[in-house]
């Protein structure tokens, strides 16, 4: 059973399974597919991250994981997409992937030890794109320390006591069960629709997330994986907080139909958030960033030019 359930885990995380796609003939470290991983120490803990864009100056871009998430579970059409203008930094919280220290088992803590590695790379001020769980960090940030954070794209996430939240993890687990015993990656159910165009737009997601074929970042552990569905446990069971207090403008990006984060917590943010704008992708789940992502990065972008 605990061999299971490592196995589970694991293939949450996705870090294995697929034939790896050739890479292109650009420069080595220029694409998320060869981008170096890099260490930042701070507060105690070596923190494992990447960066793209890094000559582009501006505001940097801090992007923040989904439950089980690696660095390596990000989608590199967006991150090479946002990387095309801004400089890009992606990292892995203490105790997940390369990163060192015991795992957090809170949104609170998870967000204190994103303002240190912001704090220790000395950002003066940072936009945000937090992913399902990234995004609930990016929220508490921006209540702990707004004047940290520039503007906030929000995707695939809810507010603190949002509508199915604390059940986050049965609905995983569930599915993660599911790929299992039908040989299927379980984010083609997690994150994607069961039309044709959903089941297409996995697939294409799923085999991108394999360009990576050297020195890919290490799998979450099964205690950590844990850790952060008692997390989302708490999250979901936490009083609302008065998200009128973020006063800086937010982009909100969903699917219609998102399983995991329930789609109505999107509107519910919108409705909360002071200065916010909502997309909503059709046909989408909670992967509508991935799956809509040729239309969702020009739009990414004009709302981080302003």
């Amino acid at each position: 059973m605990p061999s299971l359930i490592r196995r589970l885990a694991i293939s949450l995380a996705l870090s294995a399974g697929l034939a790896a796609v050739p890479a292109s003939q650009a420069a080595p470290g220029s694409r998320w597919a060869d981008v170096p991983t890099q260490t930042l120490s701070a507060g105690g803990i070596d923190f494992a991250y990447r960066e793209l864009g890094k000559p582009h100056g501006g505001t940097p871009i801090l992007l923040l994981n989904h439950l089980a998430a690696v660095l390596d579970n990000w989608d590199p059409r967006v991150v090479d997409g946002l990387a095309a203008r801004h400089h890009v930094i992606v990292f892995d919280n203490r105790g997940i992937g390369a990163s060192t220290g015991s795992p957090a088992d809170s949104i609170e803590q998870m967000a204190l030890d994103a303002i240190r590695f912001i704090q220790a790379s000395g950002f003066a001020q940072v936009d945000l794109f937090g992913f399902s769980m990234g995004g609930m960090v990016a929220q508490e940030i921006a209540l702990l320390e707004p004047q940290l954070v520039r503007r906030m794209i929000l995707a695939g996430t809810g507010p603190a006591g949002g509508a199915g939240i604390s059940q986050v993890g049965g609905v995983a687990n569930y599915d993660l069960l599911r790929g299992f015993f039908t040989r299927q990656d379980p984010k083609q159910y997690l994150f994607f629709t069961r039309t044709p165009s959903g089941i297409e737009a996995g697939k294409a997601f799923l085999a991108r997330l394999q360009e990576r074929a050297q020195n890919r970042d290490p799998d979450i552990t099964v205690g950590a994986y844990l850790a952060q569905l008692r997390a989302l446990k708490a999250w979901g069971e936490k009083p609302p907080a008065d998200l009128s207090a973020i006063t800086q403008p937010v982009l909100i990006v969903n699917g219609d139909q998102d399983r995991m984060v329930p789609t109505p917590n999107s509107h519910d943010l919108a409705r909360r958030l002071p200065h916010s704008t909502l997309l909503i992708y059709p046909d989408a789940g909670h992967g509508g960033v991935f799956q809509h992502h040729a239309d969702f990065i020009p739009k990414a972008l004009a709302f981080l030019a302003n």
